[in-house]
């Protein structure tokens, strides 16, 4: 019977040695028909499950789900390509060494997906939110999970369906060395997620026209469901542990459990009360296993996630300009000692509510966020700095031998020295040279 130590024991399981970390990317993207600009739908002709179809056929193995036996996802080697609720297409790569290799990874994967868009009549765009089209322009991937999501969502708040539909974002999972190297770089990144939400914004159009947002998508998180996002206060207490991450999730309520590969709706239980009573469908009583705890903590989406590895997810997705620059920025960070180090001074005094109006303020005011008798500009042009200083003290070369990690960052450099992120970038041009017209993004913004 499984037990609280189990559960402990799984985030245990997840250390690695400091000679052994690993840098996983994920990264979202809207799959467009190319000439009606709307998403493609499953079903239809030249739709997902045809694009799925055709990659089978070069060497992608189709993950299967349901007695209709629909293709959810692909896998091949150590990477997968995943179905988002709206269509979107994500890459969940393998672990790997370093950021030419995450950059080749991810670079391989959209030439694939771009091989493909002359026969299929679709392009790809990578933006935080789709900046023209209305939520009911969305279709709903045939998935069983989402429907229980889609039914749950409205329950807890008023915009789930719009992150799960409209929403993409670029997400990097880092190793931890040890229990106390697990709360020092969750800290880090809590204390700077909203950082990364500025740098990278990249969603400041609701429906054909500039919002008030700089990461529109950031703010559909802001009401998704209270009970499972945002910035985590009890990480910063004293008696922070593997143990009180498990005491937080035990006490979210759950989605779902998978039994004979049949989704049974579990959203009236916490995984505590799950665990300790198990819970009986049609007469059959279900205990609650390992499995069901991993699908659990993968249903919880606050800023920075903990599995066997560290997700952090504050970024909107990007093209690409910066579609490697996220994996970079905080491998400088986390992955040198240093600049941990100085990263972690950076933020020490910060507090609950520092942490708490950051994550509430800068989707909508960006890089210009007053905060500390400064800006968050000035403190994400010194958190380059240490990132910078980190990759070149790693000085993993390319495979040419021509030059380090530390290229990856270019184009965040650029866009700090003018005091800019994508958004702000879209804007100028939105309010400039397209004429308050946003038809050019789906010629400039695309793979």
């Amino acid at each position: 019977m499984l037990s609280k130590k189990d559960l402990i024991n799984y985030f245990i399981e997840g250390i690695k040695s400091k000679d052994k970390m690993k840098i996983g990317v994920e990264h979202e993207k809207f799959i467009l028909n190319k000439k009606t600009l709307k998403p493609l739908s499953y079903e239809e002709n030249g739709g997902i499950n045809d694009i799925f179809e055709a990659l089978i056929n070069i060497g992608w193995k189709p993950v299967i789900e349901g007695e209709k036996k629909t293709i959810i996802a692909l896998k091949k080697n150590l990477e997968f390509i995943t179905l988002e609720p709206g269509g979107q297409l994500e890459l969940s790569g393998a672990l790997l060494d370093n950021i030419h290799q995450t950059c080749e990874e991810t670079s391989n994967h959209l030439f694939e997906l771009k091989s493909l868009s002359e026969k299929f009549n679709f392009i790809l765009l990578g933006m935080g939110v789709e900046p023209t089209l209305s939520i009911n322009d969305f279709p709903w991937m045939p998935k069983e999970r989402y429907s229980i999501m889609k039914k749950y969502m409205p329950k807890v708040g008023t915009l789930g369906h719009h992150m799960m539909q409209r929403s993409a974002t670029s997400q990097v999972n880092f190793d931890y060395s040890s229990e106390n190297d697990m709360i020092k770089k969750f800290r880090v990144l809590l204390n700077f997620e909203s950082v990364g939400t500025a740098i990278f914004a990249n969603s400041p159009f609701d429906n054909g026209k500039p919002s008030k947002y700089k990461s529109l998508r950031s703010h559909f998180w802001h009401h998704t469901d209270k009970d499972r996002t945002g910035v985590l206060p009890f990480v910063f207490s004293n008696d922070f542990n593997f143990e009180a991450y498990v005491n937080y999730a035990l006490n979210i309520p759950m989605y779902f459990i998978k039994r004979n590969n049949v989704y049974i709706d579990m959203t009236k239980l916490t995984f505590n009360e799950y665990l300790n009573n198990g819970y009986y469908d049609n007469n059959q009583k279900c205990e609650a296993t390992i499995t069901d705890w991993v699908d659990h903590i993968t249903t919880l989406f606050p800023q920075v996630r903990l599995k066997q590895f560290l997700e952090v997810r504050s970024m909107d997705a990007c093209t690409w300009s910066l579609i490697c620059a996220p994996a970079a920025f905080w491998t400088g960070i986390l992955y040198d000692e240093k600049s941990l180090e100085e990263a972690d001074m950076l933020s020490k005094d910060w507090t609950d509510q520092d942490r708490k109006m950051l994550n509430l303020l800068v989707p909508e005011e960006g890089l210009n966020l007053r905060f500390r008798n400064t800006n968050l500009l000035e403190i994400a042009k010194k958190l380059l700095l240490i990132s910078k200083k980190g990759l070149e003290r790693r000085n993993i070369l390319s495979s040419d031998k021509k030059y380090n990690e530390v290229i990856y960052l270019n184009k965040i450099q650029s866009n700090l020295n003018e005091g800019k992120s994508p958004a702000d970038e879209l804007l100028d041009k939105y309010n400039g040279i397209w004429n308050k017209s946003l038809k050019p993004i789906y010629s400039e913004l695309i793979f």
